[in-house]
């Protein structure tokens, strides 16, 4: 098995020529597109909708969800009789738009809302101190977004003291449900699934089903009769950029969201977000690259190190200044994420790298790491060493944890089967990510559990990180009429990457160190122009070095093609991911 400079196994996606053939022909689009479509599943029946996806064609009606119609009849009837309405969110993105898109609906229509979002410390989710809250505000009607579908201790005390209680989530379900007035979730188990893509939305994306189902009641009421009618397409922006920092599926429902939604943005009409855009000198019209790592971990930032609020009421911003002032403290915050999170993943390699391994993992903890960062670590360790990574900060109380994990690996299973065992106190999780809380002296008996789990489910094989490659391209042939025909396939995301294109035999040519440790050269062969072309934070790695002391080697490179846009000029660029010597 030949590994890359990066350590990667490269495969080539499998696709079925004749179906590309005939959705080329069918479709009209180039056969190198039709090749990438039907890699990913596109087929004939399905690859207008991809191409050009319209929410009229893929939003069903709202009340195929259960509990809809119940939620939409008293949001409707809350809006008319002008009630105090409390919404509790998250403090990531997702919770933050969610929590935006359905306030600013509600008060469009002249109704007082009162939202709360927790700081990391109160913890995920209905707390009592948010009910204290609203109790202080005069507010009976409380809405959950992005939470709430298995905090029954908190919801069913809280309805039984009276208030009235909407939970609008996406989060896995349990048998039971909170006994409250509604449950807004298409991962409820008894679900009819009729509407199979309706489990991938985010929070946000069930949101606004639900303020397209209360607006049709009140259009259905009359009450526009008296009152304007809000034009619901202006949250779309919002909608995007939830679902986008989500990582939910790009595909269906999602995938117009986002279309539909960056169209919005460009437009500038959000106060937050154009501010956020400003101080980001994000000044082009976004792409989902923008939301995913520009504007969405400023938007988390505040969750994550300064104040959790702050996202949302930037999002609901209503004057050019108080949005400058918010940009510009997520933008602080975000500054110090990244300082405070260099640091603990630079401990933690040091603990990992000082310490013999005994299981294929990386496991690591200590006191005082801060918990807003712990995620994003074990993210990084993960990609780094390729094996799933636990990282917690030991806290007075209690120890904080996160996992990221590699396929063979499910993260959710081994946090409920150590549950089950006594060594957690709380988690759960996704397969691929989960989060956790014990006792610090259960420390080391998780370290040994989640280890032997690990080695069982792994069989003993050492997992080899792989580079699926989506087309293999001359160099000539890598131009900007390309870069245009696979921007027929954006927004990328989760479940829609961005093509991986492999260009052979090139030389490398006038390398250079720029900015902070990316790597700039020109691709060359015989019989072609030269490819200007970039490698983004590898100064320090194999890739790097190779690329800055090639002097006349030949290698295969791995990596996107995208129009670079320069004084006025339109050029081809590369941006390499990873390469191997011939």
């Amino acid at each position: 098995m030949k590994l890359s400079l990066n350590g990667n196994v490269w495969r080539f996606a499998d696709f079925d020529a004749r179906a590309a053939e005939h959705l080329s022909q069918i479709a009209g689009i180039d056969a190198l597109i039709a090749q990438i479509l039907t890699a990913r599943g596109i087929d004939a029946q399905n690859v207008f909708s991809f191409l050009e996806p319209k929410l009229s064609n893929l939003m069903p009606d709202p009340y195929v969800l259960k509990d809809m119609q119940k939620t939409a009849e008293r949001l409707a009837e809350a809006v008319m009789n002008q009630e105090k309405i409390g919404i509790i969110g998250d403090y990531d993105t997702d919770g933050a738009t969610s929590t935006s898109v359905l306030k600013m609906f509600l008060e469009s229509s002249g109704v007082k809302v009162i939202s709360h979002i927790p700081e990391r410390e109160e913890g995920y989710g209905p707390s009592v101190a948010a009910f204290e809250e609203f109790k202080a505000f005069g507010a009976n009607l409380i809405v959950t977004v992005d939470c709430g579908t298995t905090a029954f201790d908190v919801l069913d005390a809280h309805a039984s003291e009276g208030f009235e209680i909407l939970v609008i989530d996406h989060h896995e379900a349990e048998t039971r449900l909170p006994k409250v007035y509604a449950v807004v979730n298409p991962k409820r188990l008894d679900e009819q699934n009729d509407y199979p893509y309706l489990q991938y939305l985010a929070a946000v994306g069930v949101v606004f089903l639900t303020v397209v189902a209360v607006h049709r009641v009140l259009r259905q009421k009359g009450f526009y009769e008296t009152h304007s009618m809000p034009d619901l397409k202006q949250y779309l922006d919002l909608v995007a950029l939830g679902t986008v920092c989500d990582v939910v599926p790009l595909s269906g429902l999602n995938r117009a969201y986002v279309r539909q939604g960056l169209k919005v943005m460009s437009m500038r009409q959000n106060k937050g977000i154009k501010a956020l855009c400003d101080v980001a000198q994000v000044n082009q019209a976004p792409t989902a690259y923008h939301l995913g790592y520009v504007l969405g971990p400023r938007i988390n930032a505040g969750g994550r190190v300064g104040k959790a609020s702050a996202g949302s009421a930037l999002l609901c911003a209503r004057d050019d200044l108080t949005a400058q002032k918010l940009a510009e403290e997520l933008n602080q915050y975000n500054a110090e994420r990244k300082d405070i999170e260099a640091f603990v993943l630079l401990q933690a390699m040091e603990i990992l790298e000082g310490t013999p391994q005994k299981y294929p993992m990386a496991f690591v903890y200590a006191k005082g790491w801060h918990q807003g960062v712990i995620g994003i670590v074990a993210g990084k360790l993960k990609e780094r060493y390729y094996l799933p990574a636990f990282v917690m900060s030991v806290e007075t109380d209690e120890v904080k944890g996160s996992a990221r994990s590699v396929p063979g690996v499910d993260l959710g299973a081994l946090v409920m089967a150590a549950k089950e065992k006594g060594l957690l106190i709380k988690g759960g999780g996704h397969t691929m990510a989960a989060g956790f809380s014990l006792a610090e002296e259960k420390l080391e008996d998780f370290r040994v559990f989640a280890g032997e789990y690990i080695t069982e489910h792994l069989g003993g094989i050492t997992p080899v990180p792989e580079i699926e490659i989506d087309a293999a391209v001359s160099l000539s042939g890598a131009t900007v009429a390309l870069a245009d025909k696979l921007s027929l396939l954006e927004p990328y995301g989760a479940g829609n990457s961005e093509p991986k294109v492999l260009i052979e035999n090139v030389k490398i040519v006038r390398p250079a160190l720029v900015g902070a440790g990316h790597v700039r050269c020109f691709l060359a062969s015989e019989g072609a122009s030269s490819l200007k072309a970039v490698a983004f934070r590898a100064a320090d790695t194999a890739l790097g070095q190779a690329l800055l002391n090639a002097a006349g080697e030949r290698f295969d490179v791995v990596g996107t093609l995208r129009k670079d846009n320069w004084n006025g000029q339109e050029n081809a660029q590369f941006l390499i991911e990873d390469m191997r010597r011939k």
